[in-house]
Formats: C-alpha cells, structure tokens, sequence
C-alpha cells in the first residue's frame, strides 16, 4: 500500500474509506481503550525503537491487524498540551467553543458543584527543594491520605468563604475562587512541564489588566502554603488550568447513543459527565501503574452489555512517562494490553468494535506533553483492513485512516452527527 494514497488531500479519512466504514456504525457497540502518555519518540536503549515497537502488545497488534490504523491530531497549536485538551479531541469536542478548563472538569468529576462565579484551578501538590527548584510535580505520588490531611490544612490556615481547597486522587487536588471579582484571564505554567525549574520564575500572570487581582492572590497563595505545609514529599501547590463552568455539546446527544467512561482520575471522569456519559468507579483504580486492569476490563465487558460506547481511560502510562522510567514505561503498556485489552477481547470476542489510541506522547526523554500526532487503530464489524500489522507510531502513519484531525475520529466510529 502507498504511504500516501489512502489519505484525503487535507488529512483525514478519504472518501473512499470513510464510505466504507460510516455507514451504519452508530449501531455497533464499541469499545475505546486509551493509553494516557503511550506514544512516545525512538530510544537509543531500546534500539531505536519506541517503547510501543519495543513492547509485548499482542492485543493491541490483533486490533491494527484485523482493522485500519492512522494518526489523530489530539494537541493543535493554541491550546495547551494538557490531557483535558487531549481527551477532548479524541471524543471530538470543537476546542474553540468549548474549551473550559481543566479545573472545572475535575470539580465535575468530583461531584463538586461549581457557581457561575466559582473560579476552579486543578492544583498539584508539589515537592520544592530548598532552592526553589521544583522536583516533583506529583509530591512524590503523595497517597490519598496524606494528601486529604493536606489540604485540610491549607482550608484551616489559607481557606475562607471565597477560597477553598477540595482533595482529589493523590497529588491532583482544586483550589476555588468565589466571587465575580475573580477573572479567568490567567496564565498558569503546567507544573509537569517544568521538573527541574525555578517555581518562582513561573508563577501565574494576568493576561488582562482586570486580572492581575486573581494572579496576585495565586501568587499570594503559593507563597503561603509553602510556610504552611510540612517540609515531606508535598510542601507547596501549584494551580493551573482554571476557568469557569462550561458548557459542552453531549456526544450521546450528537451520535444518538449510550456510554459510559471508566477512569481513575477526576479530569476523564468529568468530562465523561459532561459529555452524557455514565461515569463508572472500579475499586483500586488508581491513576497509577499499580491500578486493577482486570477490574476495569470486567467493568467494561458489564457496561457494554448495556451502552453503545465504552470509554476505557489508563492513567498509570502517563505517569511514568513524566517521570521518565522506561522500563516502568515497558511493563505499563504490557499490563495494559494483557491486562486490560487482551482480556476484554478474549471474552468479547469479535462482534465488538475496537479502537486503541493515546490521548497524547509523553517521551521518555522529555518527560512531557508533545504535539505530535498520536497512533490510532480500529477494528470490527464494518471496519476494512488495511496493510498495518502492528500497533505502533510508525506503522499506523502508514495506514489506510490517514492523519484524522477534528472530530474525524468519533465520526469513524459513530458516523454522522445529528447536530
């Protein structure tokens, strides 16, 4: 097959192959399992080869050999490179119109109920040195009851009837700002892009004269807490990604079918929720590598049995990426396509449609978010095969889906949308 001679002018799905596919698919039942952070950049350990090519992935290989591969765009110029910008490309939300904030997402996972005038921030706990250097975005994977006893202590000392810290899943908590004298218009660095940096080169900035009142009162805050936390794994915060309340087209709405999301961590879950989909919690999901696979799996195979669409979301991948473990990398992607995929295909069998993809790489080199287009393949009743043998970076670039972008990639596997 030709490198490019499946591929539509601009990207995307050509209309050959979108006419092979479209049809009908919003009657099938699929299944999406997204790796958080798996892409990732060739490694001279590993022979020049990225962790995807390096790794055992029978599962994910059977997907890209029975159906078609390509890339999808999840991380244009203009948006941050975060996981809710991510995710929502993937679920095919038009970034332009419906872009929020990750803070609110978080509060929406939570089941915090946020005001027209609550301003929410995700906020990391973070690790300091006594330089002022930051050295660990995630407060060395703080455990959940550390973290709680934490922010009860920023409420006790910093918090008051306008400004109030929520707990999340381990480092990943929310600060709240009420009152309509605080503006969204604020820059805030993403703390796991800047391991190693000075914290007080980065601290938030207004982008408009009108919130410059907001960024002194975070900068004011970060401060603070620095003198209020214990000097352990987590003694400072770090907010980013705030904003207010949005309002977002529900997918279930748009496709006309039922879904739900299964994920550790309040930003996916959030969003499923605001996306019409049924938020589904797993004992011992995590958020971390150490996360019950079988129990997600089994979760996905009940859910199915019910709904259109499963959204299967692994976290753990992104967080060794960051800190730059490949071996931890190797035996995450392993896990999940052992753990998680090979076992909801072997007991599903081959009347399901199913699609594998990143939300975004993380290479282990940089330990960070990149823009590159991430791999993507998809099987299933309806699906055409093309040439692609295994899952990988390289291998999918070659496939007969082309470079999607947009909301190509939920149109693959619903069709049209109504509106």
């Amino acid at each position: 097959m030709s490198k490019t001679g499946r591929r539509g002018p601009e990207g995307g799905l050509t209309p050959e192959i979108a006419s092979a596919i479209l049809p009908g698919m919003s009657r099938r039942k699929t299944i999406v399992f997204l790796g958080d952070g798996m892409a990732d950049e060739p490694i001279p350990e590993l022979g020049h080869r990225t962790p995807l090519q390096a790794a055992a992935t029978p599962a994910m290989d059977e997907i890209a050999r029975r159906g078609s591969s390509g890339t999808l765009l999840t991380l244009p110029e203009g948006y941050p490179t975060s996981s809710d910008v991510a995710n929502m490309s993937v679920l095919g939300c038009d970034l332009a119109t419906e872009m929020c904030g990750r803070g609110p997402l978080e509060a929406l996972g939570r089941g915090i109920s946020l005001g027209p005038d609550d301003l929410c921030f995700r906020m990391n706990l973070v690790r300091v040195d006594a330089s002022g250097v930051l050295r660990d975005y995630s407060g060395g994977q703080i455990d959940n009851g550390e973290a709680h006893r934490l922010i009860e202590r920023l409420n006790a000392t910093l918090g008051s009837d306008k400004i109030r810290f929520f707990p999340g899943v381990r480092y990943r908590n929310l600060l709240v700002l009420s009152g309509p004298e605080f503006h969204p218009a604020v820059h805030c660095e993403k703390p796991d892009d800047h391991h190693g940096d000075r914290m007080n080169e980065l601290l938030p900035k207004a982008l408009a004269p009108e919130a410059e009142p907001t960024a002194a009162l975070l900068r004011e805050l970060i401060h603070n807490a620095r003198a209020v936390l214990p000097d352990g794994r987590a003694n400072a915060i770090w907010p980013w990604s705030g904003g207010r309340i949005g309002t977002l087209r529900k997918l279930t709405d748009r496709f006309g079918i039922t879904g739900a999301v299964i994920s550790a961590v309040d930003v996916i879950a959030g969003l499923g929720r605001a996306l019409g989909l049924e938020v589904i919690s797993v004992p011992g999901a995590t958020g971390y590598i150490d996360t019950n696979y079988e129990g997600k799996a089994d979760a996905a195979l009940e859910a199915i049995q019910y709904r259109d669409f499963v959204y299967v979301h692994v976290e753990g991948i992104d967080e060794v990426s960051h800190e730059q473990r490949l071996d931890l990398k190797l035996k995450a992607i392993e896990d999940f396509d052992r753990r998680l995929i090979g076992r909801v295909m072997a007991r599903a069998g081959s009347g399901l449609v199913y699609a594998v993809l990143p939300d975004h790489p993380v290479p282990i080199r940089h330990g960070k978010h990149t823009r590159t287009p991430v791999p993507v393949a998809v099987c299933g009743p309806g699906i055409p095969a093309d040439a692609v043998q295994t899952f990988d970076e390289l291998a999918c670039r070659q496939g007969g889906l082309g470079a999607m972008k947009g909301d190509d990639f939920v149109r693959l596997l619903f069709g049209p949308p109504r509106f």
